[in-house]
């Protein structure tokens, strides 16, 4: 009797160990090394369901979601030459007199500077430990959109290397670095295979906030909020880059302020934004860091804030832009430093003015970005 107990015992622990290894080897496979970094760094993701007044919202998603939104306007924009090439500001968003926002906004010259785009696709490096990583960075912020194993979700240059998709539909935009100078590219009537084939580093983005045409390209209107970053180029041919503190803008509402703010811009490019939207200025004495933390999703009077178990935890960036000194393609870096091999895939990607069509649909737990 008791032998054939042990017996079963053992029957039951190895099917269980069996499972465990398909449900471990199954996650591999769909999410890589990126979904065991998200787990062990923040416990996963879930949307939270609520009403558009509840106080866990911040008081400007809360304001942002009334009906109508209230319209915001430019504070007074002051830029501050930390060296020669290279401004820093921080512009308000004002709504009915009361400040609600601020854009951390950073100038940069690149006949002075380059620019860089990195991957890591391992989901174990935030800002904090890209920092630690680039010491000699003075701008460290998101990049654009990535899928499901950390990789890039649209095509990218990294010093020259093509990665991402091989095969896309762009119309959007993408940032384009070489030679000393760096610029939006509106893709409306060119193939991104040639205009990244030019470049040392680049990205392809969504959507276009500003086009060549002067006007906002934001196609549909959404009521999905997030921390944003965006990346344009200005009257003076230098590159503008801002992270809004606060999740007040949508994509729509965000293009219309930039067009009528004080920064003159003659395009500007969205890139990825949420709780990823990070970013870190570090010249000479000054240092500022941010921590982004808001994304909601809103249908009605309902919405679901993105939420993660370890509530403390900061998100990691699988792709950054950095900018260090230098003209832009005057210098290159190792795969340690944040580089990856080609990956050829497929994309179709949606431009409506949100997310790819898998992100933020995982289940409980479950990586996302």
């Amino acid at each position: 009797m008791s032998q054939s107990r042990n017996s079963l015992i053992v029957g039951i622990a190895t099917i269980a160990l069996i499972a465990c290894l398909a449900a471990a080897g199954g996650f591999w496979l769909r999410y890589g090394g990126y979904g065991y970094g998200v787990l062990t760094r923040r416990g996963g993701s879930y949307w939270r369901s609520m009403r558009v007044d509840d106080p866990h919202l911040s008081p400007a998603i809360r304001l942002s979601l009334q009906n109508p939104q209230p319209p915001a306007i430019a504070g007074q924009l002051m830029w501050t030459t930390r060296e020669p090439g290279f401004q820093t500001a921080e512009l308000p968003v004002f709504v009915s007199g009361a400040k609600i926002d601020e854009i951390l906004l950073t100038r940069i010259d690149p006949a002075r500077f380059r620019f860089t785009v990195r991957n890591a696709p391992n989901g174990d490096l935030g800002i904090d430990q890209w920092e630690k990583r680039l010491p000699s960075s003075l701008l460290i912020v998101n990049g654009s959109y990535f899928g499901l194993k950390g990789y890039p979700d649209t095509p990218v240059r990294m010093n020259g290397v093509s990665a991402g998709p091989s095969k896309y539909a762009a119309t959007a935009g993408a940032f384009v670095s070489r030679d000393g100078a760096a610029e939006i590219d509106d893709l409306h009537d060119l193939d991104w295979k040639i205009v990244l084939a030019h470049s040392s580093n680049a990205m392809v983005s969504y959507p276009l906030l500003i086009g060549e045409d002067g006007r906002t390209h934001v196609k549909s209107k959404s009521r999905w909020l997030a921390n944003r970053t965006f990346i344009g180029e200005d009257v003076s041919g230098f590159i503008v880059v801002g992270t809004t503190r606060e999740a007040f803008f949508t994509l729509d509402g965000l293009a219309q302020f930039l067009k009528a703010s004080p920064l003159k811009l003659k395009t500007a490019l969205n890139l990825d934004g949420g709780p990823i939207a990070c970013q870190s200025v570090r010249v000479g004495a000054y240092h500022r860091k941010f921590y982004a933390r808001w994304e909601v999703q809103v249908s009605g009077d309902q919405v679901r804030l993105l939420s993660w178990p370890f509530t403390k935890a900061t998100w990691a960036m699988p792709m950054v832009l950095t900018v260090e000194r230098g003209p832009s393609g005057a210098c290159c870096f190792t795969k340690e430093e944040g580089a990856t091999a080609p990956v050829p895939t497929e994309r179709h990607a949606d431009r409506t003015g949100g997310r790819p069509a898998h992100s933020g649909h995982l289940p409980t737990s479950s990586p996302r970005h």
